[in-house]
Order: structure tokens, then sequence, then C-alpha cells
């Protein structure tokens, strides 16, 4: 550390200890936010680290401090969650800045500094120390601290230490709208959430292509889903509802036919609209007819109002609830019952058919996903298969309908069926990367 850099970390705990005798807690932490938003754009990573370190973390390992040292004593009176508060905020704002700068291979080394043993050891002779010892020990066990580690690493490692993590997307969209959270961590939950979605769909349309050509190499673009060889059944599959009868092209006539409908006459429409053509229609009709009735039962007080803008997002939302949770935590019976029986590409259908006639409600899906995750991710790997093979065709449905990708299957053999479900082997699956011209 530099002699400039280690004055700004002596002259700033001064600071804050004597900003901690006025009885504003809020300015004092501003202030602190300040020091930090100047330092990561003026100072290196390294240094940035030590500041970091020396204010929240090394205080507590003296054994010179009589009182509550250095930043700790802004939380006088026990406000422990402020302080959780301001060391979030702290963090994500390095994160933020390094993020932006390319310098992520240092937000390991942040999240490294709270795996420091003697903030476990306590010490008799100050117990102010292991008061705030105890509040950093809080925090590295709490929610808090999981989140913030989504952002250490890269994807494919963080994945590899439990299979919830495979799907941080959607635990980063949860975080980015969460309004308990900083706005830093808002922001760079969207920022890593969108990377990994852009990751993934990049690196299925590159296996795709490389998986279908008999001249290029397989190894240098794997398989980015868990459904091995059987991936490329399932997008041909997928991608076969093109032209006059896809799912895009319904959905817009759909949305043209309810225009002047009631509420209650809208139920009755959608559940047709997103059960149809659905197979082995026998099988479904008790997840349809339970559906009909959770689904009716809502907002009947409405049932004369007229579709809305608004009132088709709220119901829509309500559908993908019953679908996936009601309650933000623990799985509704529909999800069960679709899934149990190895049903996951019927219910994500059903979802995609959901969002293709509101789009404004896939962050509302992507939260539910999320909360379907934290669910179950207190189960064993094994004890969530069925689980973790819905999240892949999800993943990959959604990615074939991505905004940005183009998928197109052609016919690469003559066929006398008139069923192409019948020898998909005969396709190819061709996809596009969009290109944005307007940026």
């Amino acid at each position: 550390m530099t002699a400039n850099s280690l004055l700004i970390s002596q002259e700033y705990l001064h600071f804050v200890t004597s900003k901690s005798r006025q009885p504003n807690l809020q300015i004092a932490q501003e202030e602190v936010y300040s020091f930090f938003v100047k330092i990561v754009k003026q100072l290196p990573p390294d240094d940035v680290l030590r500041e970091f370190k020396a204010l929240f973390i090394d205080g507590l390992d003296s054994q010179y401090y009589p009182s509550i040292p250095g930043i700790y004593s802004i939380f006088l009176d026990d406000q422990e969650q402020e302080f959780c508060n301001t060391l979030k905020r702290c963090s994500y704002i390095i994160i933020n800045n390094w993020t932006s700068n390319r310098k992520d291979k240092y937000i390991q080394e942040l999240v490294n500094l709270f795996a420091n043993e003697n903030m476990k050891v306590k010490t008799n002779n100050f117990p102010a120390i292991n008061i705030c010892k105890s509040w950093l020990e809080n925090f590295i066990t709490s929610k808090d601290y999981e989140e913030l580690k989504l952002f250490a690493g890269k994807h494919e490692e963080l994945s590899k230490s439990h299979w919830a993590n495979r799907y941080s997307s959607y635990l980063l969209v949860d975080q980015s709208i969460n309004e308990n959270n900083p706005r830093e961590q808002q922001e760079a939950a969207r920022k890593l959430s969108k990377q990994i979605k852009d990751k993934f769909k990049f690196e299925l349309a590159m296996y795709i292509a490389r998986s279908q050509s008999a001249v290029s190499s397989t190894t240098r673009y794997t398989n980015p889903s868990l459904l091995g060889d059987n991936v490329l059944h399932l997008i041909k599959s997928i991608v076969l509802r093109k032209g006059v009868f896809s799912h895009e092209n319904i959905a817009n006539i759909f949305i043209k036919q309810t225009q002047e409908q009631t509420l209650e006459e809208f139920k009755i429409s959608i559940e047709k609209y997103l059960f149809f053509s659905v197979d082995n229609q026998k099988v479904v009709e008790t997840w349809r007819r339970q559906f009909a009735e959770n689904l009716f039962l809502w907002k009947k007080d409405y049932s004369q109002e007229i579709i809305t803008k608004e009132l088709l997002l709220r119901t829509c939302n309500r559908v993908i609830d019953c679908l996936t949770t009601e309650n933000g935590k623990e799985p509704s019976s529909l999800f069960i019952l679709l899934l149990a029986p190895g049903h996951s590409l019927t219910l994500v259908i059903i979802l995609l058919k959901t969002i293709l006639i509101c789009r404004n409600s896939r962050r509302h899906l992507e939260i539910r996903i999320a909360h379907l995750i934290r669910y179950y991710e207190k189960y064993p790997k094994d004890e969530c298969k069925w689980v973790i093979n819905f999240m892949e065709i999800f993943n990959i449905t959604f990615a074939i309908y991505a905004e940005n990708v183009e998928y197109n299957l052609i016919k690469m053999e003559e066929d006398t069926s008139n069923d192409p479900e019948l020898n998909l082997d005969g396709y190819r699956v061709f996809s596009q990367i969009k290109v944005d011209r307007q940026k």
C-alpha cells in the first residue's frame, strides 16, 4: 500500500469516528459511500482492497482497542442492521466499478477478505470488539453474503459448488428488483444476470452449429446444458413450431381476439389458449381443470371489468403464480402436479405462451423461478433431478425465443411423411445472433 493510500485511510478513520458523534447516522454513512466511490476510481484494486480491509476488518483484529474501533463507532446503540447495510453498499460500490472496468478477478479477493479466522477469536479484555466481531460473523452466515458470493469467480466454477448456482441468473434477477437492496447491488445484479444469459445463448448457438457440422470439432464449444445429446432433438421440436402456427403468431391472434373481453371472458379464453395443442389432452385434463378453478376464483369482483394492459399484466402474473409458486415460499400444487410425472416441456411451453401475450410478465416469471430455486436448493442434487430437468428445458426454450437470437429448422433430406416430428433427424437447426445496429 502506498504512503498516500495509508494516509487516506488513517485520516478517514478519524473522520468517521468524529462523525459518529453526530446524531444523524445517515450523514456519516453517505460520507463512507462517497469515500469508496472516490477511491475505487482513483486507486488500483489492490489498494482499494487494503482500504476496505483497514476500515471494516483490521480494527477488529487488533488487541489495542479498549472501545469500539474505527468505523464501528458509527453504529453505537447496537445498530447491527445499519452496519450490515453499510457494509453491503460499500461492497457493491466497488463491485460495480470493477465490473464496468473489466476488473472482475478482484471481486473474488474482496469476498475472500471476510474469511478471516481471527474474527472468530473472542477476547475477554474488550467486550465491545466481541460485539463487532459477532456482527461480522452474522454477516458472513447471512443471505446477504451468499448473494455477494454470486458475483465472485467464474460462473462455471460457482456452478460446481452447488447445483442451484447454475441458475444464478434468476437469483440475480430477484436481487435486482428487491428494493431493500442498495441501488448498487440492484445494478450489479442486473448486469451480471444479463451477462450470464447472453453467454448461455451464445454457447447454445455455437454448440448447435458445431454439433451438426461434419468438419467442425465439437470440442471447442461444449454443450451448455445438462441434457446431453438429447438437447438437439429437443431444440428441433421447439423450433418446429414456426411459421403460421408458431407460438408467436397464435399469441398475436389471441391478443387481437380478446381486446374487448371482460375479465371473466378472458379467463375462459386464456385457459383454452394455454392448453391448446398440448400433447396428451386426456392426461392434461386434471391439470387444466385445477388451473381453471384456481383462476376463476381470482378477482371475482372484477369479472365485468374490460381487459386493459394493466389487468392483462396482473392476470398473466397470476397465471404464472398458479403454475410456479403462489406465495414465493413453496411450489404450487400445479407445479408439482405437472413436473412429478415428467411433463417439464409442457409446463415450459405454457409459461412461454403466457409471456408471448404479455412480455412485461417476464420479470415476474424469473422472480418466481428464483423463489423455486431457493425452495429446492436445500435438497441434494439427486433429489432434485426433475426440477433440474425443468430448469434446463426452461433455459433452452427461452434462449430460443430470445429477442436477439433467431433459430430456423431446415429440411436436409427428402421425407415422405407429412409430419416433420416423425423425422427430426432429417432437419438441421440454424441459429443467427441478431446485431442491434442502432447501438
